[in-house]
């Protein structure tokens, strides 16, 4: 932390609260109450999509609610946690594993204190080991109230969160059109596999209703399914062919599928080699071919890839090449609307075979043009979804960058002009 602000303790400067335990007459009394769990405190956030309930007395009401302004820090988990209580549900308390802190004078302003115990759990190192030594770390009301705070001037408190609430603020907003952008894409797609694009007259066929000209064909019909034919290690230990044309083929992992950003974002090559032309068309899977997981919880993430060069597939993968008269990015948008849940194995590990793909029901336009415009909408969207995804990231690290160097006074704001009544409310 700066060495030019006065330092303190928590239990100095906040009163500590502990929560009330979800025991069995909580869980089924009259009275029955909302309240936050651990798992609704995020870092500078407070999740309320999912807010359970315990019964409380009218006393026990009156002394475990919430207020706005509270300071929030999670006891057990990713020990820290913190977040602002903002007030958006009436009588609303919280369990014991969450710390209630409230300021015992008019000079502490909870913002700050969040934040940098955000950058001493996540960033200074200040905090390494706070916890408690068992099993399941957690941080105590006892070892909450010792950690050493700084004290800044109120005013440099309510600079400094200012600064990195408005930053956060907008994260906010970007993960909104994010989420927003990404609804009108399943919309979108929905409506586009349904209805097509030229206002024709439906049809009812077997499991789906498609435009007049459409027609529903096999997967094994109209495109090729590929399993891998070749592990990383055999791949790895292949000698450079000596005759016959040469293709760069790369390779794709599992761990690949998960990239952050765009559904559609090209895969980078992780593993490149040059093969003959000959070895890649029997063990490599062409460009283009639509790829993605067919072994256990990766199934659910929904992320598929397009492969750009001759490719080696994991052996925990699966691709689907698209045949003659069948657009390739058509194929893979519809991939991107189905879910693959819904033909899994089921099992311990749920797992999609090669036999599970090949009797899906491709809906096809008869004309390629009505194909690539309906995937030329969908990449759009995808660009624009891309755009708010990198923006968001910018925005994440222009944030850590300010918590590291606002708390460690690398960034000074005294002499600073900046708004601080959003944080003063």
């Amino acid at each position: 932390m700066s060495n030019h602000w006065p330092t303190t303790t928590v239990g100095e400067i906040f009163d500590i609260s502990a929560g009330k335990a979800m025991t069995p007459a909580a869980r089924h009394g009259e009275k029955q109450h909302p309240f936050l769990r651990t798992a609704n405190v995020f870092w500078g956030r407070v999740d309320l999509n999912e807010v359970d309930s315990m019964h409380l007395t009218d006393e026990e009401l009156a002394a475990k609610s919430l207020l706005k302004g509270d300071l929030l820090v999670c006891e057990g988990g990713d020990i820290g946690r913190s977040a602002i209580w903002n007030g958006e549900i009436s009588d609303c308390s919280f369990q014991n594993h969450i710390h209630r802190l409230r300021p015992k004078a008019d000079d502490v302003l909870p913002r700050f204190f969040m934040y940098f115990l955000q950058a001493g759990f996540t960033q200074l190192g200040i905090y390494e080991g706070a916890g408690n030594k068992t099993t399941i770390p957690n941080l105590s009301r006892n070892r909450l109230a010792a950690l050493d705070v700084p004290k800044p001037y109120k005013l440099d408190q309510e600079k400094i969160a200012a600064i990195l609430w408005k930053v956060q603020r907008t994260i906010e907003t970007e993960e909104k059109l994010i989420a927003t952008v990404r609804e009108l894409k399943q919309s979108a797609m929905r409506q586009l596999y349904t209805q097509g694009l030229r206002g024709e007259a439906q049809k009812e066929t077997e499991g789906a209703v498609i435009p007049q000209s459409w027609s529903l064909e096999r997967l094994d019909r109209c495109c090729n399914v590929v399993s891998s034919s070749v592990s990383y290690t055999d791949f790895a230990g292949i000698l450079e062919a000596t005759e016959g044309d040469k293709v760069l083929a790369m390779g794709i992992k599992v761990s690949d599928m998960n990239l952050p950003g765009n559904e559609s974002q090209i895969v980078r090559a992780n593993l490149q080699k040059s093969v003959s032309l000959s070895f890649a068309e029997r063990k490599l899977v062409p460009p283009n071919t639509v790829v993605f997981p067919k072994r256990g919880a990766a199934i659910a993430t929904n992320k598929k890839r397009m492969t750009t060069a001759w490719t080696v597939l994991d052996p925990n993968l699966i691709g689907v090449q698209a045949g003659e008269g069948v657009d390739s990015d058509f194929l893979f948008y519809w991939f991107q609307k189905f879910d693959l849940r819904t033909i899994t194995e089921p099992g311990p590990t749920p797992q999609l075979n090669k036999k599970n793909l090949i009797p899906l029901l491709l809906p096809i336009p008869e004309d390629l043009n009505e194909q690539a415009e309906i995937a030329s909408i969908l990449k759009a969207v995808d660009a624009k979804l891309s755009v708010h995804q990198r923006m968001r990231k910018t925005l994440q690290e222009l944030f850590d960058s300010f918590l590291n160097q606002l708390m460690t006074g690398e960034i000074r704001v005294a002499d600073l002009d900046i708004d601080v009544t959003e944080i003063q409310s």
